[in-house]
């Protein structure tokens, strides 16, 4: 049997533990969707920046398509041109919060692609990015986008 000193401090225990899960239930869509929006075109706007010489395509990212990435049912040269714009264009739309359901949509797609055909032992990274993506999907860009205010202005 327990004493009613330990069952008191068993019942504050759980008391705080839901109040904190309260408090962090707290946290504002809107924050969550932001931060996801940011750091996961942060990643993407980096590796497409990787891919360019100025404005064009680098030899080198041609090289890593048509030997490293390798991928099936696509030249590499057109694989290079294609994800040098995605990586571009998709964070752009998630920064300015535009689009955004389509772009982490299409980088979604890009995070399967690259998981399954290019680094299947990196899961522990692109799960990561999925996720992120996921909550945008899922849940919209939140109120601090333009999504936002497109949405507000088609419905008055």
């Amino acid at each position: 049997m327990s004493s009613p000193a330990v069952v008191s401090t068993d019942h504050g225990l759980s008391r705080r533990l839901r109040e904190g899960v309260r408090l962090f239930e707290r946290i504002p869509h809107d924050l969550i969707a932001v931060v996801a929006r940011l750091s996961i075109a942060a990643v993407f706007w980096q590796s497409g920046q990787t891919k360019l010489e100025g404005w064009q395509v680098s030899e080198n990212a041609v090289y890593l398509f048509e030997h490293e990435y390798a991928l099936p049912l696509i030249r590499p040269v057109i694989a290079a041109h294609l994800a040098a714009l995605a990586e571009h264009l998709f964070p752009l739309l998630l920064v300015l919060g535009l689009g955004s359901r389509l772009a982490a949509l299409g980088l979604l797609a890009m995070t399967l692609v690259i998981q399954i055909f290019v680094y299947p032992g990196a899961w522990p990274t692109h799960s990561t990015w999925a996720a992120c993506l996921l909550i945008i999907i899922a849940r919209g860009p939140g109120r601090l986008s333009l999504d936002h205010v497109v949405a507000a202005r088609l419905s008055r």
